[in-house]
């Protein structure tokens, strides 16, 4: 809370800026000062601050002779003491007179500030004591006049909130609240806010060509009062009055408004003919029926926006191919389209049902099984009979339940039938020429002598083929992993295949002249393909070795962090330029250096790193500065911890 009134009392210009610029403005405080104790007991008595900081060495009057003419003149207002000369005899006096705190200077600005606030807190709670008393008077006092009134609306209140037709709803407040104060004639008003008119919505007793030409602006108008001000207008004192058009005797106007929309219309009554008045019982009685009719409206506005939203998700769930079941909590089917009831075979009455007891897939009840148990989603490859395939993901939605959506991927998967055959006939038809093609050049040895230079281009045709056999064989390998076939995956511990891999390369890193640090720590158990993330290690530890310089080092980890395995494989290397960064697990790129125009590769290895942790759920990164080494860094899901 801010806003209190301080006066600060001190000689010292310094310490009251302090105070006052450092301390009070900034936290909202009002702010008094005086440079001596008489000026301060003047101001005092003049504007009755709600706290006073005082000092206690000042010209003319000191800060306990001011303390002594507040008690003698009977000022109850909390008091800080400030002193430079402190004694134990002056504290005594200083708090038998009254101070709340005191403050030996220097002082830090936090410690005044706290200073502040604990004096403050009990007139803060006095105050707050005293207005909540005022309030529960003020309360009782209403609640005892509402008490009659309530009774009296209740059954005409809870007709009208129970209607969700707004028409009706309309009609049956404009009656209610003409036969609650019994006027000759009710309206009800809308706000237009294209035109910033209200147009009438229902009326009772008010003849049909007026109503017709029922719009009133609410600028100018005895409506716009009642927007502008937020409360009910009442006229009523015996003198007929133009309003709307017309002559009336009496009126009330009255607000309709909801938290979210603000006031939104207006509930009238009036009487023309009779020239009776309206009472604030009629005001009453009335406001609490526009209350009644706003929570009315807004539900059959809300109704109506959720009717129509609901008929366009229909329609679209109607007219998708995808197969769409929403649950709630409990698995019971809320929606379930036209696609699904057909391919699952449902009967016409599933909504309201067990999922679990309809579905009869096993993969899509196992889906469903787990996600009772531990909602989160799940996603499953599942075969219907009849030669389909669908993808599946079960979805938790806050406040909904669940979503099952069912993808056709019977094309996409005849497609990775028809790849995975293409690969294996171009690895036949690719591999056969090559193996032809060495076996001749071994031959040539063994026909007679050869040149020296015809040596040379024999070395240089078996690098060839070598390095084709190479890229041959990684393409074939990369068209496998993004195929998804051979990929069949279970459980097992990484840290065993990184133990070995890495043993593997400790003597190519030795005859390198790198050293290699790796220390195995279990690890939980992912499950993925063995085979595939050896390829990862090994691609990884070949690039380490290769992009090196000879004497330095090559260090593996890995830990698991936040339901992922986290493996790190760094070096101090030739690292990588940064404008290559972003391109160094794209196919066939390879970093253009003087550095590496002598290292064999293929471009590839990357690629498939890449491609292989990606379809194990995880991602793959690097991190590297030209000339001081690289760290690549791939995270896979580890599986649940029982």
């Amino acid at each position: 809370m801010a806003g209190e009134r301080v006066l600060v009392v001190d000689d010292s210009n310094e310490v009251r800026d302090i105070i006052a610029n450092l301390i009070l403005e900034p936290a909202g405080y009002r702010v008094l000062t005086a440079n001596n104790g008489a000026d301060g007991f003047r101001l005092l008595m003049e504007s009755r601050p709600d706290l006073l900081i005082l000092d206690e060495q000042m010209p003319g009057m000191t800060g306990i002779q001011v303390l002594r003419a507040m008690r003698d003149q009977n000022i109850q207002i909390p008091v800080i003491f400030m002193t430079a000369f402190g004694s134990e005899d002056l504290a005594v006096q200083a708090f038998r007179l009254g101070v709340r705190d005191y403050v030996i200077k220097p002082f830090e600005p936090q410690e005044m500030a706290r200073a502040i606030e604990r004096a403050l807190m009990e007139i803060r709670l006095r105050r707050e004591r005293d207005q909540l008393v005022a309030q529960l008077e003020e309360a009782n006092r209403r609640l005892q006049q509402q008490i009659q009134e309530l009774n009296t609306l209740y059954s005409i209140g809870r007709s009208v909130t129970s209607r969700l037709d707004l028409e009706v709803v309309l009609t049956r407040v404009v009656e209610a609240a003409v036969f609650l104060t019994r006027a000759e004639e009710g309206l009800l008003l809308l706000l237009d806010p294209k035109t910033g008119e209200l147009i009438l919505r229902a009326a009772k007793n008010v003849d049909e060509k007026h109503a017709r030409e029922f719009r009133i602006p609410v600028q100018d108008s005895l409506a716009g009062r009642v927007f502008q001000s937020g409360e009910p207008l009442l006229i009523t004192d015996g003198q007929p009055k133009v309003v709307t058009g017309y002559l009336v005797h009496s009126l009330i106007y009255a607000p309709l408004r909801t938290p979210e929309r603000g006031i939104f219309g207006l509930l009238g009554v009036m009487n023309r003919e009779k020239p009776r008045s309206f009472t604030p019982h009629d005001v009453r009685l009335l406001c609490a029926l526009a209350d009644y009719a706003a929570i009315a409206l807004e539900n059959a506005c809300l109704y109506d926006e959720t009717e129509e939203e609901r008929q366009k998700l229909e329609a679209v769930l109607q007219a998708t191919e995808e197969l769409i079941l929403i649950l709630d909590p409990e698995m019971r089917i809320l929606l379930c389209n036209p696609a699904a009831t057909a391919t699952l075979r449902f009967s016409p009455e599933v909504i309201g049902k067990k999922a679990l007891e309809v579905i009869s897939h096993n993969t899509l009840q196992d889906m469903l099984w787990k996600a009772s148990r531990a909602p989160k989603s799940y996603h499953a490859e599942v075969w219907i009979p009849g030669g389909r395939t669908y993808s599946a993901q079960l979805t938790p939605v806050k406040g909904v339940g669940y979503v099952l959506m069912m993808h056709d991927i019977t094309q996409v998967k005849e497609l990775d039938r028809i790849k995975a055959e293409f690969l294996a006939t171009v690895s036949h038809d690719l591999r056969s020429p090559l193996a032809a093609i060495r076996g001749y050049v071994d031959l040539l040895e063994k026909v007679g002598p050869l040149t020296e230079q015809q040596q040379d281009f024999l070395g240089k045709i078996r690098r060839s083929i070598a390095h084709i056999t190479t890229l041959v064989g990684d393409l074939l390998e990369l068209g496998r992993i993004e195929a998804s076939t051979d990929m069949e995956m279970e459980p097992f511990h990484l840290e065993s295949i990184i133990d070995a891999v890495v043993d593997g390369y400790r003597q190519i890193a030795a005859e390198k002249g790198l050293s290699l640090r790796w220390e195995l720590t279990p690890l939980p158990l992912i499950r993925g393909n063995p085979h595939r993330l050896r390829r990862v290690m090994e691609n990884l530890l070949s690039n380490a070795v290769k992009y090196n310089r000879e004497g330095g080092w090559i260090a593996i980890s890995a830990e698991y962090r936040d339901g992922y395995i986290v493996v790190r494989v760094a070096d101090s290397g030739i690292g990588i330029p940064p404008e290559d960064l972003p391109h160094v697990f794209d196919r066939f790129y390879r970093v253009q250096r003087p550095e590496t125009e002598d290292i064999e590769g293929t471009g590839l290895g990357l690629s498939i790193v890449k491609s292989i942790v990606e379809k194990h759920g995880g991602r793959v990164w690097v991190e590297s500065r030209p000339g001081e080494g690289t760290t690549f860094t791939f995270l896979l899901p580890a599986m649940e911890q029982q």
